[in-house]
C-alpha cells in the first residue's frame, strides 16, 4: 500500500511564514504541549517522587528527606525538590551532590526560596 503524499496541502497553513514566524510558531505549539505537563506535576508530585528523583540525581537516600521536607516547609515542593538543589548547585558552582548535602544540613534555604521568587536567578 503506497500513501499518498500530501504534504504540500497539510503545509497550505504556513506556507507563507517567514523563518522568524516558523520558529516562534514551533515554541507556542510547544508551550501548548508542554505547559500542561509541567502545570500537572506541579500540582500532583509526592514526596516519595520527590526523593526518587533526588536519588537518581546521586542524593544520598539520608539526605532526601531532609531535602523534601525543608521544600515541603518553605513551599518550594511545586518547584520540585531536585530542580531546588540543581539551581542551587548552579547558583553556587558546585556539584549537585554538595548542594543537596549544603540543605540537607539545613544550610541555604533562605537562598533557595529567593531562587524561586520574583527576581531569583
Amino acid at each position: 500500500m503506497r500513501r499518498e503524499d500530501d504534504f504540500a496541502e497539510r503545509r497550505k497553513h504556513i506556507a507563507g511564514l517567514s523563518d522568524q514566524e516558523l520558529y516562534d510558531r514551533f515554541w507556542q505549539l510547544t508551550a501548548q504541549v508542554v505547559d500542561p505537563l509541567l502545570e500537572l506535576g506541579k500540582k500532583n508530585t509526592t514526596p516519595s517522587v520527590e526523593r526518587a528523583v533526588l536519588l537518581r540525581m546521586g542524593i544520598s537516600s539520608l539526605d532526601t528527606q531532609k531535602i523534601v521536607e525543608g521544600c515541603m516547609d518553605r513551599g518550594l515542593m511545586g518547584h520540585g525538590a531536585g530542580h531546588v538543589v540543581y539551581k542551587m548547585a548552579k547558583k553556587k558552582d558546585i556539584s549537585i551532590r554538595e548542594a543537596g548535602e549544603m540543605l540537607a544540613r539545613g544550610e541555604g534555604w533562605d537562598e533557595a526560596v529567593s531562587l524561586f521568587t520574583k527576581g531569583g536567578k
